[in-house]
């Protein structure tokens, strides 16, 4: 699974700010979601995910706020801002693009099929 951790890895930004569309949320809870969504096949690194919300928070795309330490341990919430909406829709695109321009080289060259 090197591979495809490899390419998620290259889309963390969009990962987060997939999660982060649905609702605010902390570190520990996404990365969590990222495991059952995954079945346990793809965990961000601690040290992965808290810098892609420092670059996310510097590029204007997140906004942060401390919880309630009242009901637990005090956590970090992250909200997506309306240029990290921005910033999904054009990754959703790239992805998109990307997806089909590979899908497109896989079946050119090596004479597959595509499948379905």
């Amino acid at each position: 699974m090197s591979i495809a951790s490899d390419m998620l890895r290259g889309n963390t930004d969009m990962i987060i700010l997939a999660h982060l569309t649905q609702r605010e949320s902390y570190g520990y809870e996404i990365n969590k979601l990222i495991q059952e969504k995954s079945e346990n096949r793809f965990e961000l690194k601690e040290a992965t995910l808290y810098g892609a919300f420092r670059r996310l928070e510097e590029a204007g795309c997140v906004s942060f706020y401390w919880g309630d330490e009242r009901t637990g341990a005090r956590r970090r919430y992250y909200r997506i801002t309306p240029e990290g909406r921005e910033a999904f829709a054009r990754y959703r695109r790239e992805w998109a693009e990307a997806v089909a321009l590979i899908t497109k080289l896989i079946v050119q060259e090596n004479g597959l099929k595509e499948e379905r």
